[in-house]
């Protein structure tokens, strides 16, 4: 396992849509892996393949203290609204509102194949709908309501 270089906002794959999974093997496990890794080490909620430069439908979420590998996620339910602070791996320094569903329904495929459902809310429907976002080449700046100012950013952080 390794830690990945994430990759930042301007770099071409952030962009693009990523291709469906459809071998389930040892070199996916590799990049799930290497994935959680570059989770732990950035200290992030959630990372998503392009983010590390793979064009696979692949996403790593820290759920309290384990990590949920989400392969082919799809969003099947979403449900209320919430305004919240949202920032990225690949956007370094950056913190933005955000309009997202309060609670997401997501379905998925594990590391083998097999499917499952996972609802979260709050935080976690956030992640959801970032990461996934992620694999349509979507960025939460693309539909922040706003981006924080750094005198705003600071102030936030002292108020959390």
């Amino acid at each position: 396992m390794a830690i990945r270089k994430i990759v930042t906002v301007g770099d071409d794959v952030l962009r693009k849509k990523s291709r469906v999974v459809t071998v389930f093997d040892q070199k996916l496990h590799l990049l799930l892996d290497d994935m959680r890794d570059t989770l732990l080490q950035a200290d992030g909620l959630g990372l998503a393949a392009p983010q590390v430069g793979i064009l696979k439908r692949a996403v790593v979420i820290r759920i309290g203290d384990e990590f949920v590998d989400f392969v082919n996620p799809e969003i099947i339910a979403a449900e209320g609204e919430q305004q919240e602070l949202e920032g990225c791996l690949s956007i370094p320094g950056k913190w933005g509102i955000t309009k997202r569903p309060a609670k997401v329904t997501i379905r998925a495929q594990d590391r083998n194949g097999n499917f499952f459902e996972k609802t979260g809310e709050g935080l976690l429907a956030r992640a959801f709908c970032h990461e996934t976002d992620h694999l349509d080449g979507v960025l939460y700046t693309d539909h922040a309501l706003r981006i924080l100012t750094p005198e705003e950013l600071e102030k936030e952080e002292k108020r959390r």
